[in-house]
């Protein structure tokens, strides 16, 4: 299957973080997510008002209440009036629907946002929510609980055990160290079990967090950024809801989604996945046939700091940043959301040389 070429050269020219925290009990999630959107636009010396199209990602669940998303637009300014749009989705996928805006003309930068506060509940609880609503929610079976029917399945295959498991733990928040936006940084111990086969080091941590991006198109892009990201293809895929027919020790949609972005076409020198549990990386790898001379998760991806609804986009926005840098050249970025991998993005970014 050909890869879909985009009409228009897009990249990412900008991207800002939060310091990814256990609880922020004292910050509002306006007050959590104001720093970033200034630090992202004082990057390329944007107003809000030189932005042509707003796109957010966050989850009403977590914060409790209906149309939670509009309280941020606080964050944003929203006069003069803003051409704007939310996804109730990781910021991943609010940054495809800016990027397809930009493809289609209507817009020349974007600027893009994801946000969220798992501390103020139980997120392992708040997630059943995605689950289908007939068969499997009234179960409530919980986040961790269904990653570790992945990761047993994994086990049973013979795919990897857990030593693998715990490797993948060891690097990931070994190479944080260096990160200092991390909840957790430095490797350490696996701990007790929190449902078998996954222990604590197994899983991400709980926390509160933000990103945000600038896209911008053509010779925008470049004299907004020295070294643009630019986004050589982008695609999405999803599984089928019910987890009884699907092959969890597989991701067929991060696959087609890899083979639409044009992945395959030549070798990249990184990837930043979205693996909260470390079996999923061991999935991931193999859908998306990365070997060991990829830099994986070089900022320790979602063991280290996983804010529900920004991790996604964390990912791509890492992967942006080490183009800008000079320390890749042609990355991938990976978003996932909803149990066992069930929805995969998928991006291809490159430098110029």
């Amino acid at each position: 299957m050909a890869p879909t070429s985009p009409a228009r050269d897009v990249a990412i020219v900008a991207f800002a973080q939060s310091d990814h925290r256990r609880r922020t009990d004292e910050l509002s999630e306006v007050e959590l997510l104001m720093p970033v959107l200034h630090q992202v636009l004082d990057a390329t010396g944007l107003k809000t008002s030189d932005i042509g199209f707003t796109c957010s990602g966050s989850s009403d669940y977590l914060a409790g209440r209906a149309f939670s998303f509009t309280m941020a637009l606080d964050g944003v300014g929203a006069w003069p009036p803003i051409s704007e749009s939310h996804v109730e989705m990781d910021g991943a996928w609010a940054l495809y629907e800016a990027w397809v805006k930009i493809l289609t003309g209507e817009a020349d930068t974007a600027l893009v946002y994801g946000y969220g506060k798992s501390s103020p509940g139980e997120v392992r609880d708040v997630l059943t929510r995605q689950l289908d609503p007939y068969y499997v929610a009234p179960l409530w079976p919980d986040s961790v609980s269904l990653a570790a029917l992945q990761a047993q399945a994994l086990v049973d295959g013979g795919h990897a055990d857990e030593p693998a498991f715990a490797a993948v733990a060891a690097r990931s928040r070994g190479a944080a160290s260096s990160n200092s936006h991390a909840q957790v940084r430095g490797s350490r111990a696996q701990g007790e079990y929190v449902v078998r086969p996954l222990r604590t080091g197994d899983c991400p941590p709980v926390g509160d967090g933000a990103a945000a991006v600038i896209l911008a198109a053509g010779e925008r892009a470049r004299e907004l950024c020295a070294r643009p990201a630019w986004i050589r293809g982008m695609d999405h895929r999803i599984e089928a809801h019910s987890l009884g027919v699907r092959d969890l020790t597989d991701s067929p949609s991060t696959r087609l989604a890899a083979e639409r972005a044009g992945v395959f076409e030549r070798p990249v020198d990184t990837a930043e996945l979205h693996a909260p549990f470390t079996s999923q990386e061991v999935v991931l790898r193999k859908a998306l046939r990365l070997g060991d001379e990829v830099a994986v998760n070089p900022s320790g991806g979602a063991l280290a700091a996983n804010p529900v609804m920004a991790a996604g986009l964390v990912r791509l926005g890492e992967a942006a940043a080490r183009i800008h840098r000079g320390e890749s050249d042609r990355a991938l970025a990976h978003a996932t959301s909803g149990p066992c991998l069930q929805q995969n993005l998928v991006a291809v970014l490159e430098g110029e040389s």
